[in-house]
């Protein structure tokens, strides 16, 4: 039986590798295993930083929330739970744009959740 060589095969891997890897600093992006390795890792370190940067902008929207909230004198804590005992969903990214771009919006919405709090106490 002949022996099977990859060549055709085996430069297209390479060349997928190494055009993946270009802009990577030192041998990195030149030796053929530390290219392997690098690109290995950085497509683990991106699978990890897609799901951290979600969590990221859900922790900003919470701290423009907050000081929207500070600013007409109720916590945030009591805010969320003045919505959702006037059972409004309104999710948190847009009630951060509505605090910066809509500040008269938010304020409708915080006397709705502070009559919703009067009303269950």
């Amino acid at each position: 039986m002949p022996r099977v060589r990859k060549g055709a095969a085996r430069h297209q891997a390479k060349k997928r590798i190494f055009k993946a890897v270009r802009g990577f600093r030192g041998p990195r992006s030149k030796n053929w295993r530390l290219a392997q390795e690098s690109l290995f890792r950085a497509e683990a370190t991106a699978t990890k930083d897609r799901r951290r940067r979600k969590r990221n902008f859900r922790s900003l929207w919470i701290i423009r929330v907050s000081a929207a909230c500070t600013q007409r004198n109720i916590r945030y804590s009591q805010f969320i739970y003045g919505l959702k005992l006037a059972q409004v969903s309104i999710n948190r990214k847009m009630l951060s744009e509505m605090a910066i771009h809509d500040p008269e919006g938010f304020d409708q919405v915080v006397e709705v959740a502070r009559k919703a709090i009067e009303a269950a106490a």
